[in-house]
């Protein structure tokens, strides 16, 4: 059984109160974010289904009217212990705030939020990938302490709604985080 944790949050620009929790099965649709990423329904399901076993947490932010803005996905087991290792090393794999909240201090809220969130399960390290054509998102996570630790192909593949395969190459930068 999944825990029940959650935080609700004020949006600094617009007074909105969001709330950061897991996601449940039901709010996949909304992580499509009105078809703009309906392609991913399979990696999300497939995602989702990890959380069942444990492996995996998928976070989300929502509006009042429980509008999806933001997800968080982490994966803290792998086959890449350089990634995950399922006790001290936690993997940061999705990260997105709808462009309409971004520069409002969400993503930062919801990475403080995680980052609380995995302290407290044992984690010591949080990893991640930025494409190196994303500069903001880079300068953002230098801002919240990730250190640049090297390179990395960004090459992974994914199977869409229509179950085509993609095979993705998107030359990112690794960064870590060691917790407190």
């Amino acid at each position: 059984m999944k825990e029940n944790i959650k935080k609700t949050i004020l949006s600094h620009s617009d007074g909105l109160f969001l709330e950061f929790r897991l996601a449940t099965e039901k709010d996949l649709p909304g992580l499509e974010w009105e078809g703009e990423y309906k392609h991913f329904r399979r990696l999300y399901h497939e995602t989702y289904l990890r959380t069942l076993s444990g492996s995996t947490l998928m976070w989300i932010a929502t509006d009042p009217n429980k509008k999806v803005i933001g997800q968080v996905f982490i994966q803290l087991d792998s086959a890449n212990t350089s990634l995950a290792d399922g006790s001290s090393r936690a993997y940061l794999f999705g990260f997105r705030v709808r462009e309409v909240f971004r520069s409002q201090g969400i993503g930062s809220q919801m990475m403080e939020f995680v980052e609380e969130d995995l302290i407290k399960r044992g984690y010591k390290i949080l990893c991640l990938n930025v494409a190196r054509d994303n500069p903001r998102a880079f300068d953002l996570y230098r801002r919240l302490g990730y250190k640049f630790v090297g390179p990395d192909p960004g090459v992974w593949s994914y199977q869409d709604d229509q179950g085509k395969w993609h095979y993705m190459e998107e030359p990112a930068w690794r960064l870590e985080k060691h917790l407190k």
